[in-house]
């Protein structure tokens, strides 16, 4: 603080004519150079200070500028501080009672329209879409690739005009607008998978060898760990709290930059293993393809919104998961365990496990429906 401080000293009055010294060169000396003083370094753009106050303040808790990580300090490589934001973080203090409370409000609302307006066959459109859809081909692989495509389409064109909605009708809107069609498609390509997962013509069979099912849980348990951190803020997810397109850096994003890619692909690769038939690896294929053209989307997007901020992220992590802690770029804090002992991840876990446990009661639900 104190290095922020001026005192306004007068400045010292001008020497008398008769103090004054000349100074003259002797002959055959060399003439006097003037050393230029060494200039500081170039402050950082405007958009890389707002970022790491970003960091700071999520790290740290801090008002100001270095109150958080430090040059050098807890940063991706060494000598560079956080440009990006903490994943996962969540403190019970800044927690609003009457923003949960609006979330359960709003996520009850949305269920119930959901199933009305979409999923009931006798007044949602869910079926009529399906049957449209299904018009096309008698093979369920075909159908479950077009409805992929379909979602995939509608969910990387709307991420790609959010900046451009927004500005027109506002983050809240926007988000609302997103969600309203992207969740039912989801729904109806989920269901669809369950339903028809056997129906097509078997590759492979594994299931009878040992170790198989203990390999498939393993990885689909794991798969979860790698949620984009963005899924976390659930307030901004359901249009609470103003939504933000966020730069993470720390936690899973020290692994990979793409972590919702690749907990996909390896969701994806576990069950194609476990069922091993047509229509899986349609469904995979297809998943997978959505979520490598959504990785190059999404820094495309990062760089267009945080430039510089985003190419010295970018620098530092790797899309292959341990390619930048490998090469030596990122470099890991002593206490990077603590990253991931964060509430988001406690739920994470209780959530996938009693998602493992009700696989029968999901199927069940999913078979009453003609879909």
């Amino acid at each position: 603080m104190a290095s922020h401080l001026r005192l306004p000293l007068a400045a010292p009055p001008p020497l008398p004519v008769h103090h004054r010294l000349r100074l003259r060169r002797l002959p055959g000396a060399p003439a006097a150079r003037l050393v230029e003083p060494a200039r500081a370094p170039p402050p950082p753009s405007p958009s890389l200070r707002r970022l790491r106050l970003s960091a700071a303040r999520a790290v740290g808790g801090g008002a100001e500028e270095g109150a958080g990580a430090k040059d050098g300090e807890g940063g991706g490589e060494a000598g560079g501080g956080l440009v990006g934001e903490d994943s996962a973080a969540f403190r019970l203090g800044d927690q609003s009672v009457a923003s949960w409370a609006y979330f359960a409000g709003i996520l009850a609302a949305v269920l119930w329209a959901l199933n009305v307006l979409w999923i009931d066959p006798g007044t949602g459109v869910g079926t009529r879409f399906l049957d449209a859809v299904s018009a096309v081909s008698d093979s369920h692989e075909v159908v479950m690739l077009l409805l992929t495509i379909i979602f995939a389409v509608v969910h990387s064109g709307m991420a790609s005009l959010r900046e451009t909605g927004e500005k027109i009708i506002g983050e809240r809107a926007y988000r609302v607008l997103f969600a309203g069609i992207s969740l039912p498609l989801a729904v109806t390509t989920i269901v669809y998978f369950i339903n028809h997962r056997y129906d097509g013509t078997q590759l492979w069979q594994l299931q009878g060898i040992s170790g198989i099912h203990e390999l498939v849980w393993f990885s689909s348990f794991i798969s979860f760990f790698f949620l984009y951190p963005s899924t976390f803020n659930l307030l901004e997810v359901a249009a609470v709290d103003k939504p933000k397109l966020h730069m993470w850096e720390t936690g899973i994003m020290r692994i990979t930059r793409h972590p919702q890619m690749v907990g996909q692909v390896v969701w994806c690769l576990a069950h194609t293993l476990w069922i091993g038939n047509s229509v899986a690896v349609v469904a995979s294929v297809g998943l997978i393809g959505h979520h490598l053209f959504g990785a190059w989307n999404g820094d495309r997007r990062l760089a267009s919104r945080y430039g510089e901020a985003f190419e010295v992220l970018k620098k530092r992590t790797s899309v292959v998961p341990f390619a930048a802690i490998l090469d030596g770029r990122q470099k890991l804090p002593k206490d990077y365990y603590k990253e991931f002992i964060r509430l988001p991840y406690v739920v994470i876990t209780a959530l996938t496990l009693g998602a493992y446990f009700a696989h029968p009661l999901m199927q069940a639900s999913s078979y009453q429906l003609p879909w």
